[in-house]
């Protein structure tokens, strides 16, 4: 279970260090390879590579007439890139989805239970400020199965 927020340097090859905390986990989860593929929120998600298996099937599993379908296959599935994290704990991420991230060097971990969500660090500010003082955010608008979640 992957949670927690970390900030994150990425060096000028385009490599960031799993924090070690995860390293054991993602070893043992899937021999440390792991795929990294965008987000419409602008930021890549890393899966540990049999959990992106099983999402992948159910994925092109997706009606295929259905556009809303074939463009999230089209995104999730055609953007998907397989990483190995290294003897130190690092992975090169791709230069076209650094840039698609907007990542150059500050970023953050953010820990989402089964993946992670890497995001440049300005815009991940700016998200989370923008999400908490969202005025929807007081209970208006969610969804049916949340409103009787207790936190």
């Amino acid at each position: 279970m992957f949670r927690g927020a970390t900030n994150i340097t990425l060096d000028a090859k385009g490599r960031m260090a799993i924090p070690t905390r995860y390293r054991e986990q993602l070893a043992e989860r899937g021999d440390g390879r792991l795929v990294t593929t965008v987000d419409r929120d602008y930021c890549l998600l890393l899966y540990p590579f049999p959990d992106w298996e099983e999402i992948e099937r159910k994925l092109v599993r997706l009606p295929s007439f259905n556009r809303q379908s074939r463009r999230l296959v089209r995104l999730m599935v055609g953007h998907a890139s397989e990483i190995d994290m290294d003897g130190h704990g690092r992975v090169l991420l791709p230069k076209e989805l650094r840039e698609f991230a907007g990542l150059d060097r500050q970023a953050v971990l953010i820990g989402q239970g089964n993946k992670f969500e890497l995001w440049d660090a300005a815009r991940w500010s700016a998200r989370r400020d923008e999400w908490l003082n969202d005025e929807e955010a007081d209970g208006m608008g969610l969804p049916a199965e949340l409103e009787s979640l207790a936190l």
